[in-house]
């Protein structure tokens, strides 16, 4: 009997152990479930503590699509196209500039640069290639018609644009280096320079996934490759390939495109339509006048039309007319990268051919100013800083030859007039007009420039008013004949 009231307290003590355990645990559960709760809607960092790896797995999956590919915004805007053909200068950038501009203003689709030019100015081209990669909206650059080789200014527009596409039978890429440093500079400068360019245009093609491997190459030593080259290397150094624009409008349907603020947009082309934008009136007049060619006819018409005005003074109708063509000539010079003393040798034999048509000298000041001319015409044009930039060369050879032979028949109009004889008196009169005041049968008068004179009819008799051409002189009295 003793025991029990012992063992009556332990079973009491042990019921109790047993329902605090119970209590804790309940509360620990109802504790977790509500932390739960509360980092689902939150996301409190007290939710990874409680919940553990399973809440933290899902919170950090949850997060890294949105850290590695930010949402794709399907536009639906217009799209824009821009043509540019031949040289490319600062006059071509400005109006590329404005298109651009104008495109991201209607924050357009997509905007389509087409071109096929003959060559381009790099210090001009260089700049406007950043500011296509930069663009608020996609830039695309299409290399067409078939046959178009793109040359420098291709290769960086190309790489600069969000996609860059080839026509069949064209190529890009310049034999000569993309960039060429002034030999003044130390090594290490040059090498800097070349770096910076290098690093530029692989890191433009890094970004779109095109291929990287031909642009050190094209930087330091020069390389073309065409639109077969271009797509068989893996990766390909360009996006598509297409025939025309309605080929191209569909390979661009649904594609996406990062753009510099790391927007990402998709490409909605198909069935839409292509608003082109063409240069201003005066856009391409200057768009003419900057053609290398354009501005050496210029030239040399200015110059003839100056000769003119200088060999019958008076109307100045040719004085005029050459001062527009030199003024427009001199505007075109101006946009391109020339060489100082071609340019000197230029205007140099324009000069010697002018003193030509005054002081005939049997063609010696013609030859040299001819031989000048073609010298400073066809090394006018920096190649360096403008490949693939040049005068045509079957109008340097026209056109000397069309001032040479306006001085040639200057010189030949000279010496046949040194070669008659010197007139003077009334042995002037010989060949002169006048008209008959009395019948001649044989003798009677003439009136000869306002001067009555005895003449005598040579051959058969002259009427009152016929009209006489004198033919000799004998004494103060004239032989003439009748018309």
């Amino acid at each position: 009997m003793i025991g029990s009231p012992w063992k009556a307290r332990n079973l009491r003590a042990s019921a109790f152990l047993r329902m605090t355990l119970l209590m804790l645990l309940l509360l620990f559960g109802l504790s977790s479930l509500r932390s739960g709760d509360n980092g689902a809607v939150a996301h409190s960092p007290h939710t990874f503590l409680i919940s553990g790896r399973e809440t933290l797995s899902i919170h950090g999956a949850a997060e890294a699509p949105r850290s590695l590919s930010p949402p794709v915004r399907q536009s639906r805007g217009p799209i824009y196209s821009a043509e540019i053909h031949g040289v490319i200068t600062s006059v071509t950038i400005a109006y590329l500039r404005r298109v651009l501009q104008l495109a991201e203003a209607a924050n357009a689709n997509v905007l389509i640069i087409q071109m096929s030019p003959s060559g381009g100015v790099l210090r001009d081209v260089r700049p406007f290639a950043g500011e296509i990669a930069n663009a608020d909206i996609p830039v695309v650059v299409y290399v067409t018609p078939q046959g178009t080789q793109a040359g420098a200014a291709g290769a960086l527009f190309l790489s600069a644009a969000h996609i860059s596409a080839l026509a069949p039978r064209t190529s890009f890429g310049s034999p000569d280096p993309l960039a060429q440093v002034d030999a003044v500079l130390s090594q290490q400068t040059r090498e800097l320079v070349l770096d910076s360019v290098t690093n530029q245009l692989r890191s433009w093609n890094a970004a779109r996934g095109r291929n990287t491997d031909w642009v050190n190459r094209a930087v330091r030593e020069g390389v073309v490759l065409s639109n077969e080259q271009a797509i068989a290397v893996d990766p390909p150094a360009v996006d598509l390939v297409a025939a025309d624009l309605d080929e191209l409008l569909t390979l661009l349907e649904g594609r996406a495109v990062k753009l510099a603020d790391g927007r990402m947009v998709q490409l909605a082309t198909l069935g839409q339509t292509v608003t082109p934008v063409a240069p201003t009136l005066w856009e391409g007049l200057r768009l003419a006048l900057a053609n290398p060619t354009i501005a050496f006819l210029l030239l040399a018409m200015g110059a003839l039309a100056i000769y003119l005005e200088l060999g019958a003074p008076g109307t100045s109708l040719f004085a005029g007319v050459g001062v527009v063509l030199l003024a427009g000539a001199v505007a075109g010079l101006l946009v391109l990268p020339i060489h100082g003393w071609s340019l000197v040798l230029l205007l140099l034999g324009f000069m010697l051919i002018g003193v030509e048509f005054f002081v005939p000298i049997h063609g010696a000041l013609l030859v040299t100013g001819i031989a000048l001319v073609l010298v400073g015409a066809l090394n006018l044009i920096d190649p360096v800083q403008a490949p693939g930039i040049t005068i045509n060369l079957w109008v340097v050879p026209v056109a000397a030859l069309a001032l040479g032979g306006l001085a040639a028949c200057s010189i030949w109009a000279a010496v046949r007039n040194r070669a008659r004889p010197v007139l003077t008196g009334i042995e002037s009169l010989i060949g002169r007009v006048g008209v008959a005041i009395s019948d001649l049968a044989p003798q009677g008068l003439v009136r000869v420039d306002g001067e009555v004179w005895s003449a005598v009819a040579d051959g058969e008799p002259i009427h009152v008013g016929d009209q006489v051409q004198i033919v000799a002189v004998e004494g103060v009295t004239l032989w003439v004949q009748p018309l």
